[in-house]
């Protein structure tokens, strides 16, 4: 994977296919300390105790339709190949909690990637799905909480293609901002 906007996309994806019905998506960026941590936590069915560190290896995979599961455990090398950390924690039945943090200025460091791109993929394939998405950028932070757009809307589907593309050139908007601090 290209950037971590993708690993993102594909560890949410898996709590989806978990029962995830909210997903928190957390990229926080500390310039100061040469940090950028990364955090997915879903409300999902969570995995087994003795599954945690089966799930960080690419040849172990609970999918059916291929034989090695790559989400997890490329991130888990993304983080480590530029000194970072990597976290998993999960409760059977009530989520799963996925942490990273990178050193920001490091060589190897993946670049974050078209988040406006990995949200508007996730809403529009997972309608019934809460997202909520926060960035950080030392003080200056955005979020979009797709509660909140609902509850605006009244009744319009959030995959309209004119939600979607107000919902883009939002974040787009929010994370130039950001980006540009």
């Amino acid at each position: 994977m290209e950037d971590l906007s993708l690993h993102i996309l594909d560890i949410v994806e898996n709590s989806v296919a978990a029962g995830a019905t909210t997903v928190e998506i957390t990229v926080e960026e500390d310039t100061g300390k040469d940090l950028l941590g990364l955090e997915i936590k879903d409300n999902g069915k969570g995995i087994d105790n003795d599954m945690i560190e089966a799930v960080t290896d690419p040849f172990f995979t609970t999918k059916t339709v291929r034989r090695v599961g790559l989400g997890l455990p490329l991130l888990k090398q993304a983080a480590e190949g530029c000194e970072g950390t990597f976290s998993l924690r999960s409760d059977k039945g009530k989520g799963t909690t996925v942490s990273v943090g990178l050193r920001r200025s490091h060589i190897d460091r993946k670049p974050l990637g078209d988040m406006a791109a990995t949200m508007i993929v996730l809403i529009a394939g997972n309608p019934e799905t809460d997202f909520v998405f926060s960035y950080r950028k030392d003080e200056l932070s955005y979020r979009l909480d797709t509660r909140e757009i609902r509850e605006e809307l009244a009744g319009i589907p959030i995959t309209s293609p004119e939600v979607l593309r107000i919902i883009r050139e939002d974040m787009e908007r929010g994370l130039s901002k950001e980006a540009a601090g």
